[in-house]
């Protein structure tokens, strides 16, 4: 949509974040994540653990390989997209 320069409009701040992943709980959907300065993040769910509406292709995809990394032991960093309050797993690196 178009808006005259004369209105103000809202843009969202997307910030984008790598975490260490710990551990992820596939029944109950948490994950543990070790932030920077090496506290716990632990409100985060599996992209497959949707508040509204269905888990696309790539969140289960996502899900899979973390699941998946995690069990064969590598060491697994996950990229968390953050905009509007929420938060969400966007990508997995596996590393040996």
């Amino acid at each position: 949509d178009l808006c005259p320069t004369s209105h103000n409009l809202d843009v969202p701040f997307v910030k984008r974040t790598e975490y260490q992943c710990l551990s992820a709980d596939e029944d109950t959907g948490e994950v543990s994540l070790l932030m920077e300065d090496g506290s716990l993040k632990d409100d985060l769910n599996l992209p497959t653990v949707v508040n509204v509406g269905e888990p696309t292709e790539e969140d289960k995809k996502c899900t899979s390989e973390l699941l998946a990394a995690l069990g064969d032991g590598k060491t697994v960093t996950v990229v968390v997209q953050s905009a509007c309050g929420e938060e969400k797993i966007i990508q997995v690196k596996a590393t040996d």
